[in-house]
């Protein structure tokens, strides 16, 4: 049965202000309002503090709020923080500061901040850092360091950072000055959001003090094209020569706001859409066009359509490998169609595939280039759209009879299945939800059920696949668009890797929903013992605490079910709470097929004490 919530007040709350001449002395969530829009700084070189430098171009560049734990290292900066409109969202742990701006960027389509102390809170970034590297999310990752003076002496929480880093960062900036502060900072956001991806300001503590003359740089805009009139010319004639073309919708549709002109592209050429993995919102779901998703747990539907294809336009895609992998005992991926893929970085095209054409353009500007050619000039292939067009329909009706009959727990069986619940959860979701998934079994599986009409939508852990991302991107989310609800779906496991954010929330009043798949199990791992290692669970089991009663112990709503008429209701009555909160669900322990079968071999033993091992 549904355990009833209770409400709870929190046991501290850093939302009321001590005032006193219009300071802030006790807060971390609000900020005051700047008093001047168009400060004389903007326009011509002003006397200022090397902190109000950095603080003033965070302004510039329309930074709202910043996540991180406090520090020393940073505290003058910070103290103005709030007279300059900022709000310093404190959390629990820094690597959750990283996927809050991640998921904060993702929504906004602005670049995300976190800020963290020297040495120990700056390694804590590193995961984060990675998984926004991989998500080309626009993160401006600020590490305070070590004093100028006393690098390389072995002080306290001294390290040297930029190494660290260099690796999953498309810029790094190290304030060599406090004359260059306001420059490194606006440079790291313009690169963040022309390279699409996390940078890092990294800053000697001693820098943020001392006086300079500084203007603070305007944000700069640089145009995007279409791509080279060659290679628009060579697409357009590739598809045109096309008898069963598809189009593969990507995540650089949605960082263009290219989602309309996709759809525009597609009703004029008369082709289906796939997305690719992890990037359910890069089409509308209720277009007839919409094939659904490939990769992992995917559609069936879009896959059979793709294998079918003979020449593929990828919009807005690196192509990565994982996104492509054999399904259901299926090798889909079209290997003797022709590809045209086009991306916004050189360097993605051709990198995982052999591709005939590449574009080096935006997404949303080529699909608009290649509308305009083929509403003058439409090729011939429209003239079988009726026929193309109902096969993949029927495709459509095929999965979703199947994804039906997937989606129930047998009669007489006591615990719900996953995908049962993962049914009950979309039938329930707000057509304006934004969901974050983490890595794991059970959210893996729901690849099959989320579907989503609005770009800006769903936010995973992508190719780095690290647990522990979904709970706080989705509360960066919720900073980032208010108005809409923020659910995150985590595995019981990786819930003990973000669940301390509850507590954030309840501080903050960030009103993010976690949904907590409970079947005491670190379920993707485990099916790798049962397909490789006879069923030999070592460090998969898990014993569980109430998620829901915990929650309500950290002061935010909480709410346990078991059975499948509960889902939904719980989930909506934990939306109209506007509070933060867990739904629990507690279901079976059915596993899904692996994530790829080539990962792992059978063991062989050679020592006769491991004999048994095999």
């Amino acid at each position: 049965m549904a355990s009833s919530m209770r409400s709870m007040k929190p046991l501290f709350s850093l939302n009321n202000h001590i005032k006193l001449n219009n300071r802030v002395l006790f807060s971390t969530s609000k900020s005051l309002q700047s008093q001047d829009d168009n400060p004389e700084w903007r326009t011509k070189p002003t006397l200022m503090t090397s902190s109000e430098a950095f603080t003033e171009t965070l302004v510039a560049n329309g930074t709202k709020n910043i996540f991180g734990i406090v520090g020393s290292a940073f505290m003058d900066a910070l103290d103005i923080f709030p007279a300059a409109g900022i709000r310093f969202v404190s959390v629990q742990h820094e690597q959750n500061a990283v996927h809050m701006a991640d998921g904060y960027s993702r929504v906004t389509n602005k670049p995300g901040v976190c800020i963290a102390q020297n040495g120990p809170g700056i390694t804590n970034f590193v995961t984060g850092v990675a998984a926004a590297f991989w998500a080309h999310s626009p993160v401006v990752v600020i590490t305070p360091e070590t004093g100028s003076l006393g690098q390389g002496l072995g002080g306290f929480q001294e390290m040297n950072q930029l190494p660290t880093f260099s690796e999953i960062t498309k810029y790094q900036a190290h304030v060599c000055s406090p004359k260059r502060m306001a420059e490194f900072t606006n440079r790291c956001f313009h690169y963040a959001m022309m390279e699409r991806g996390p940078v890092q300001l990294n800053i000697p503590r001693d820098h943020f003090y001392g006086d300079v003359t500084a203007k603070i740089p305007a944000p700069m805009v640089i145009e995007r094209s279409a791509g080279g009139p060659e290679a628009i010319a060579q697409a357009a004639a590739l598809l045109a020569s096309a008898k069963n073309p598809v189009i593969i919708s990507g995540g650089g549709v949605v960082m263009a706001d290219g989602v309309d002109q996709v759809v525009k592209l597609a009703e004029s050429l008369k082709v289906p859409v796939c997305s690719t993995y992890l990037h359910n919102d890069s089409f509308p779901t209720d277009h007839p066009l919409w094939m659904g998703p490939l990769g992992y747990q995917g559609s069936k539907a879009a896959m059979n359509t793709i294998s079918n294809a003979d020449v593929v336009l990828a919009l807005g895609t690196r192509l990565g490998p994982f996104g492509a992998l054999p399904q259901y005992g299926f090798d889909y991926w079209p290997k003797s169609a022709k590809i045209i893929q086009v991306d916004i970085n050189a360097r993605k095209l051709g990198l995982t595939n052999d591709i005939d054409v590449g574009v080096l353009g935006d997404a949303k500007l080529t699909s608009e280039a290649l509308t305009a050619i083929f509403e003058a000039n439409p090729p011939a292939f429209t003239g079988t759209a009726e026929a193309r067009l109902a096969l993949a329909s029927q495709e459509k009706a095929a999965w979703e009879a199947e994804l039906n009959s997937l989606s129930v727990t047998p009669a007489g069986q006591e615990e719900m299945e996953p995908r049962e619940a993962l049914r009950e959860l979309e039938k329930a979701m707000p057509a304006d939800a934004m969901v974050s998934t983490d890595i794991g079994n059970i959210c893996s599986v729901s690849n099959s059920y989320l579907r989503f009409n609005k770009p800006g939508s769903f936010f995973a852990a992508m190719a780095f696949g690290n647990c522990g991302y979904a709970f706080p991107a989705a509360m960066g989310a919720k900073l980032g668009a208010p108005e809409r609800p923020a659910i995150a779906y985590v595995g019981d496991g990786a819930w003990g890797m973000s669940l301390n954010e509850v507590m954030t929330c309840v501080r903050e009043d960030i009103p993010a929903i976690a949904v907590v798949f409970n079947n005491g199990q670190w379920g993707a791992e485990k099916k790798n013992q049962v397909d490789f290692y006879s069923n030999r669970f070592q460090g998969t089991n898990l014993h569980n605490p109430s998620f829901a009663e915990l929650s309500k112990t950290m002061g935010a709503e909480g709410i346990k079910v078991t059975k499948a008429e509960e889902v939904g209701p719980a989930l909506k009555t934990l939306i109209a709470s506007g509070r933060p909160g867990v739904l629990e669900i507690v279901v079976s322990k059915t596993l899904a097929d692996p994530f790829r079968r080539d990962a792992l071999s059978m063991p062989v033993r050679h020592l006769a004490k491991y004999k048994n091992y095999v």
